[in-house]
């Protein structure tokens, strides 16, 4: 089976081919993130779009290599028993990511309860995606607030997210989020985002250099 990430770098031209139509929403990628919506909606079981498609949806357009999904460790235990085997297969024996046989993209399932970044426990958690998610374009999306908070946490708390940062400032900088966005957030949060858009609002415009 063909791993997605892998034939982008192994095929530039196919790889610039890819990352146009994903911002047509033609790529593999959406291919699959359709389609595991579908079946996900099938099972109903609460899930929410998180990670890069939920940064594209939110309008910080981006390509992205995978799908990833907010789930409960019960309906994760329901997707694996659904999907195993029918168009998906487990990355690895007893890992809890699947990935789409016909695109070969990744699927991966963060589980309410974990913590993001490093891991370790703090204040900021993957939540119950029940009744924190928004419809765009028919896919159920992590709240913005929520989004914003884990990517913050993440890159507080481990040197290898530090992309989790720059995508909160590139979403205070395409969004135009107010300095008062800060109040959705957890306390714990708050300093990290004060001094993005600060930072975001001190810096010449990019477009003007």
């Amino acid at each position: 089976m063909r791993l997605y990430e892998r034939e982008l770098r192994r095929r530039p031209d196919w790889a610039l081919r890819e990352g146009s139509m994903h911002f047509d929403e033609k790529s593999a990628v959406y291919d699959a993130l359709r389609q595991v919506v579908a079946r996900l909606s099938e099972l109903h079981v609460p899930f929410a779009v998180v990670g890069g498609m939920a940064l594209f949806q939110h309008g910080l357009r981006r390509f992205t290599e995978g799908v990833d999904l907010l789930v409960t460790r019960e309906a994760l235990e329901q997707v694996h028993q659904a999907l195993d085997g029918r168009g998906y297969v487990p990355a690895f024996r007893g890992s809890k990511q699947l990935r789409d046989t016909a695109a070969g993209v990744r699927i991966e399932f963060l589980v309410l309860g974990q913590f993001p970044g490093d891991g370790k426990p703090k204040p900021v958690a993957f939540p119950d995606p029940a009744g924190r998610t928004i419809e765009i374009n028919g896919i159920p999306v992590l709240r913005l607030p929520d989004l914003i908070e884990l990517k913050l946490a993440s890159g507080m708390t481990n040197p290898g997210r530090l992309k989790d940062l720059s995508d909160v400032q590139e979403l205070i900088r395409v969004l135009q989020l107010p300095a008062d966005f800060v109040e959705q957030l957890n306390p714990y949060v708050r300093d990290e985002y004060r001094r993005l858009w600060k930072g975001v609002h001190e810096s010449p415009d990019p477009q003007l250099g």
